[in-house]
């Protein structure tokens, strides 16, 4: 929700204009702030309230933010982002009862893409794994999960292991497209280009500050993601703004960010995989290994399988005018079959698609289905995944 939506809500409760401005700072502080919010105070950022956390929604504005991305490059500040250490003799044992996806054959330096269930199947979050061996291990998480997923960890810990919540002792700064490794590679003596897709770096010393850095993105293009103690974030922010002049980098913010991976077709918590959605059914099957020995939601995630899939994840572009959102009604021949996860106009493809979780029987590319918006039943077509082909450096 918005800051100014809760401002709206406390509004009536509450009487005189020094109230309103007492409310409206109490709530400013009651948010989270990364190590960049003066940054992009600074650039003229368009701060809200996301998932608890004050982070810029947009700058020059999400359209034009999008389309540098894809074509030049973007710098995104996730530092709300979660990360959690798991080292011990038995660390590697304990991830591998924790998360569907096999780590076993991982090598140092990798990172690994899983889900994490529940006993039911339910997802608790998805999450990457960044091995630096068989004993040390630091997974990142999704900022709003941080807490749970750690209460889930200590809850299932088992062995010798040791799980620390490191999240505040770090900033994370994404550079995202095209350009950003001619800009990135300005800064630091690192040759950029050994780092491959999913794997990672440490003691990478970027402009004087030794940072960690990988290579997996959220946005469908090549980049690099950043991880460097909090009290240097904002200088580093500064250096590669000014470093990528050049080559047109932008600050890019949640906006542009959800529209980049939506395209791309990768899930976000919350919409494309949730308690209540499994991995299975949200398209995630490949990160879900059922010949591995147990792990939390095996049983359920099999039977799950065995019994066949009663929902699946699918996209679609409109065919009548009409820009389809989150949580809208999906309908065949007036009966709902389902909803939307998340819908936009694309700024890439210029046409106005979603992704929507229904019934497995109308899932066929092809089938024409209703997408309920304001009362108006207007007709989609479901279209394979995903919307945007993955400029990936593989």
């Amino acid at each position: 929700m918005l800051l100014s939506s809760f401002l709206l809500c406390a509004t009536p409760c509450i009487h005189g204009k020094q109230n309103v401005m007492e409310v409206e700072k109490e709530m400013e502080a009651a948010l989270k702030r990364t190590p960049l919010y003066e940054n992009h105070r600074s650039l003229g950022g368009k701060l809200i309230d996301f998932g608890g956390w004050e982070l810029p929604v947009e700058y020059s504005g999400i359209m034009e933010e999008h389309r540098q991305v894809r074509s030049a490059a973007g710098l995104f500040d996730v530092s709300h982002m979660g990360e959690i250490t798991v080292k011990g003799k038995d660390a590697g044992q304990f991830l591998q009862k924790l998360l569907t996806n096999d780590i076993s054959n991982a090598k140092d330096f990798q990172v690994v893409y899983s889900p994490v269930c529940y006993s039911d199947g339910g997802i608790v979050d998805d999450l990457l794994v960044y091995k630096y061996n068989s004993r040390d291990y630091l997974l990142v998480v999704n900022a709003s999960n941080t807490d749970k997923d750690f209460a889930w960890m200590l809850e299932n810990a088992e062995g010798e292991i040791e799980l620390k919540n490191v999240s505040e002792a770090y900033a994370q700064i994404a550079i995202q497209g095209p350009r950003s490794e001619a800009v990135l590679q300005r800064l630091t003596d690192c040759e950029l280009g050994e780092i491959r897709f999913y794997h990672f770096k440490p003691d990478v010393m970027i402009a004087g500050i030794n940072t960690i850095v990988s290579r997996t993105g959220y946005t469908g293009e090549d980049g690099f993601e950043i991880y460097l103690p909090a009290e240097y974030a904002s200088m580093l922010w500064e250096k590669l703004m000014e470093e990528g002049k050049e080559e047109g980098l932008v600050p890019a913010g949640l906006g542009a960010r959800d529209t980049l991976r939506f395209e791309a077709a990768l899930p976000l918590y919350g919409q494309e995989i949730s308690r209540d959605i499994s991995p299975l059914e949200a398209g995630l099957g490949k990160f879900v290994k059922l010949d591995k020995e147990g792990f939390i939601g095996k049983e359920a995630l099999a039977s799950q399988k065995e019994t066949g899939i009663k929902r699946k994840l699918v996209g679609f572009e409109m065919l009548d005018r009409g820009i389809p959102r989150s949580h809208y009604d999906v309908q065949a021949d007036g009966i709902s079959i389902g909803f939307v996860t998340t819908g936009s106009y694309s700024p890439t493809l210029a046409k106005n698609i979603g992704l929507a979780m229904i019934d497995s029987s109308f899932a066929a590319e092809g089938t024409e289905i209703d997408i309920i918006i304001r009362g108006r039943a207007l007709k989609g077509k479901v279209v394979k995944l995903p919307f945007y082909n993955k400029k990936y450096k593989k």
